[in-house]
């Protein structure tokens, strides 16, 4: 059993969850995952590591309230436990010093896993900024985080309730058209928007990195759910990545397969309401 030792609400559909798990915390790093099963029997979901701290013994969980699983997530409070934790799984984030300047994309939830990331790039000694986005100032997470090491921080919202009105992707044109140069784009957010961000760093040759959350069951690379192809080869999200080289990811084959379950979910959310 794992004990939460804090939770707090983000916004009406997403909460942060920090978890005592010293062997998790002790191994971690920027761009792996933990597996959770809320309870004995249930049902495990990915979740990514958005913080760690080796000297309290935690790791820090964000997760968007949208299903069965999460739902019953959500009902817990700080002193309560979950039944499993298993991790840290997938392969660190590629990161090395060497690269003066990083520009970070964060989409909505995407923002948690590019949190450790931007900030270990910044530890060695690269000058980071970063864009961050949602449907509206609420869905805009960690912005105070990102401020306290990132040398610029632009929102994007699509109601303009905060930063600039749009896409990321507009702010990202801007920046190239006003002549900023990046030595590599880190892009986490939902699927399209990370194509979107692809399409345009891919024919200037700016390396971009991805992190893709496919389905998965196992985290381990058994159950082979998780298969995504990158390059023109298969590979598995929760052994091979979650991090990928974004101008090699065939995102149109991940679209069409994140949608091939939506009904069942739908239909596993009555069940969990009683609808």
């Amino acid at each position: 059993m794992y004990r939460i030792i804090e939770k707090k609400t983000l916004n009406d559909t997403v909460e942060l969850m920090v978890v005592h798990a010293p062997f998790i915390a002790r191994k971690c790093e920027p761009g792996q995952f933990v597996m959770l099963r809320v309870e004995e029997g249930g049902e495990r979901i990915p979740l990514t590591i958005a913080d760690y701290d080796r000297v309290n013994q935690t790791v820090s969980i964000i997760y968007q309230v949208v299903g069965y699983t999460t739902r019953k997530l959500a009902a817990k409070a700080a002193g309560d436990t979950v039944s499993d934790l298993a991790g840290p799984l997938g392969r660190p984030a590629d990161i090395h010093p060497g690269k003066k300047r990083i520009l970070g994309i964060g989409g909505g939830v995407g923002a948690a896993p590019l949190y450790p990331q931007l900030r270990k790039w910044q530890e060695t000694g690269a000058e980071v900024d970063v864009i961050l986005g949602g449907r509206g100032r609420e869905f805009v997470i960690l912005e105070n985080d990102f401020r306290t090491f990132c040398s610029q921080v632009y929102v994007a919202t699509n109601d303009g309730s905060a930063g600039v009105q749009g896409f990321v992707t507009d702010v990202l044109n801007r920046l190239l058209a006003e002549g900023n140069s990046y030595d590599e784009v880190i892009a986490i957010g939902p699927l399209p928007m990370m194509k979107a961000v692809v399409g345009i760093t891919k024919p200037l040759g700016i390396p971009t990195g991805v992190s893709l959350n496919p389905i998965m069951i196992d985290g381990t690379g058994m159950c082979g759910g998780c298969r995504v192809t990158v390059g023109g080869e298969i590979r598995f999200a929760c052994v091979d990545g979650p991090d990928f080289d974004g101008l090699l990811v065939d995102f149109d084959e991940c679209i069409r397969r994140q949608g091939m379950y939506k009904d069942m979910e739908a239909h596993i959310c009555q069940i969990g309401t009683g609808a």
